[in-house]
């Protein structure tokens, strides 16, 4: 088995036995790629199945140079994911990565924006523009649904189940969830649609796309970001943002008001609780607060 049959295969466990979708395929090959591309540059003669630790010790040795450990780790990562595919297969008995250390990074805790300041940026929008209510629209979508980029731009007339109280997502993997939504939520999507899009001329196979550019045509991931970026600027806001901030807002403010992990998980489609877990850093003045609600021994007694 060469490097070219052995990534194919593993894109194709990728897609049918793990169900990920296109952009989490090409992550996850991406590190295989780099590897391989180490192999041919210095023509090493290792192939998949028997290339030892000590090669992808020096690879790791190399790629440490120019990135950081938190970049390292996650090739590390992949590498390993790829050669246990290979040992699933009954291509290798051991896995060549299983004795790499892996560099000690701290969990990166999530940017995440204030309550006043996702209303300055709400506020910002120009809604005399054509796209205006369109962008307030997909603002308060990133927020009030906690959705990520890819679920918010593949949105459907067809998954609005407004008078339920829920619209639906399809998230990593094509798996689907419902999240709920708020009424002004609701408010904002339907000024959009019937002031806005009912106007607008339609490409075809795009009819059922809820946001849409100029062109009748669905929106792109870039379009997304140059549209918050845009608004940062406009607010002189000094963090480095980007729509997947309001992901993280949305989750920290929920859980910073009371709302359980387990039911942030579901709303964010987290397959683990741990990723959920990422948002408890809330701020050491909620968590002060919370004790001296809540513990029963928090003032002094006679």
């Amino acid at each position: 088995m060469n490097w070219k049959q052995a990534l194919k295969d593993y894109r194709d466990y990728l897609k049918i036995e793990r169900g990920l979708a296109d952009n989490s395929i090409a992550s996850y090959s991406r590190d295989v790629v780099k590897l391989i591309t180490y192999v041919e540059t210095n023509e090493l003669q290792e192939q998949p199945i028997g290339i030892g630790k000590e090669v992808i010790q020096q690879f790791i040795y190399e790629v440490a140079k120019v990135v950081n450990p938190r970049s390292q780790a996650r090739i590390i990562s992949g590498l390993r994911g790829f050669f246990n595919y290979l040992v699933f297969e009954d291509y290798r008995t051991d896995n060549p990565v299983d004795l790499i250390e892996t560099p000690k990074v701290g969990r990166k805790l999530p940017d995440t924006l204030s309550v006043e300041e996702i209303n300055k940026l709400i506020a910002a929008i120009d809604l005399s523009k054509q796209e205006g209510e369109r962008n307030r629209a997909i603002l308060e979508t990133l927020y009030g649904c906690g959705l990520r980029v890819s679920e918010l731009i593949g949105l459907k007339l067809s998954d609005l189940f407004f008078d339920e109280g829920f619209i639906k997502v399809t998230g990593k993997g094509d798996k689907q969830r419902f999240v709920p939504i708020s009424e002004i939520n609701i408010k904002y999507i339907n000024i959009y649609r019937y002031e806005v899009r009912l106007h607008q001329k339609i490409q075809k196979s795009f009819e059922d796309f809820l946001f849409l550019n100029r062109r009748g045509a669905k929106l792109t991931r870039a379009m997304i970001f140059t549209i918050v970026k845009r608004l940062a600027e406009e607010i002189g806001l000094k963090k480095n943002i980007s729509p997947h901030t309001f992901r993280h807002s949305f989750a920290t403010h929920l859980l910073e008001n009371g709302a359980d992990l387990r039911s942030i998980q579901q709303m964010l489609g987290h397959e683990s609780i741990t990723t959920t877990e990422v948002y408890m850093h809330v701020n050491r003045r909620h968590l002060a607060k919370v004790l001296g609600e809540f513990h029963p021994r928090n003032t002094i007694r006679d």
